[in-house]
């Protein structure tokens, strides 16, 4: 049984990001507190003026975040997003120690944290090697803490809008183009983390987020064809040319290993939800309505630029 707790005051890293924002906004929605973790107290203007409080802390410095941690009801952790790591993890592992450090210092009664679909594996994770060194590290930590495992982010379309627009083409890594897979929207991500931060428990707790449905490259043209009201074809793109095409969207060279082996695992279907006895949740915002929102932010900005 989950106990709610009395208003109060939750820490939230990486604020300025997707998820942070939603778990920010979906708090102050219901009259908790919020303190707003930044770097730059520009990047936080728009949070006091929604009566957040304001905590200025490098993810590298320790005693910063350790007094962002501190006197709160709650921590809000993730690790910032880092697609092109070494093949070592030397950074995120470096991440880790800071924020394990101020955790311990601050001893905050729990944190939420966010993961991945696949997270529970120790390797061929790719990308997601960074989620399962984040739940190693906080499961040494004594506070009650609970792992969000997200599924793949509907937001990942985003990248796709302007070519299905201007040629009525989706080019996907997933491949088979019909076989669907876990999504969830972002805002769905930051409704559930803040949900968690104001229920109480007791050690570890991991929570499998997922949308309403799953949804395949197919799923996502269709999606894509009825907003542009035009035909959006799908087609799979070669494995052997994803490296090439990653680093001319700007990845370091030699960097695409990690983004690659994270593809390969969603495609074998080994980066899948752990199932069992962990909780398992549904969002319940479709596809549509997030690609919807997607095209309407990409038009906002061609007009702004105009």
């Amino acid at each position: 049984m989950h106990v709610m707790a009395s208003q109060d005051m939750y820490a939230i890293m990486g604020i300025s990001g997707q998820v942070g924002s939603a778990v920010a906004r979906h708090l102050l929605d219901r009259g908790q507190h919020v303190r707003a973790i930044v770097r730059d107290r520009a990047k936080a203007a728009a949070w006091e003026a929604q009566g957040a409080e304001v905590a200025i802390a490098d993810w590298s410095d320790a005693d910063a975040l350790a007094a962002a941690f501190s006197n709160v009801g709650g921590v809000f952790a993730m690790l910032p997003a880092n697609f092109a790591p070494s093949p070592d993890f030397a950074e995120p592992r470096a991440l880790l120690q800071t924020l394990t450090t101020a955790l311990h210092r601050a001893q905050p009664p729990k944190v939420v944290a966010l993961s991945s679909v696949g997270a529970q594996h120790q390797r061929d994770l790719g990308l997601i090697t960074q989620l399962h060194l984040l739940e190693e590290a906080l499961d040494a930590l004594p506070m009650p803490h609970a792992h969000v495992r997200a599924a793949w982010f509907m937001e990942n379309l985003r990248w796709d809008v302007a070519l299905a627009q201007r040629e009525g083409r989706l080019v996907s890594c997933l491949h088979p183009l019909d076989r669907a897979i876990p999504m969830v929207a972002t805002d769905d991500i930051g409704r559930t983390i803040a949900t968690t931060l104001t229920e109480t428990w007791r050690g570890r707790r991991v929570i499998e987020l997922e949308g309403p449905r799953r949804y395949s490259p197919l799923d996502t043209a269709q999606a894509l064809a009825a907003v542009f009201e035009r035909d959006v074809e799908a087609t799979a793109a070669p494995r052997a040319q994803w490296a090439t095409r990653f680093e001319a969207e700007g990845m370091p060279t030699g960097r695409t290993g990690p983004r690659i082996a994270m593809l390969d695992g969603f495609n074998s279907g080994w980066i899948d939800f752990e199932g069992g006895a962990v909780e398992h949740k549904h969002g319940h915002i479709p596809l549509g309505y997030v690609v919807d929102e997607l095209v309407n932010a990409s038009r906002d900005v061609v007009e702004s630029v105009a």
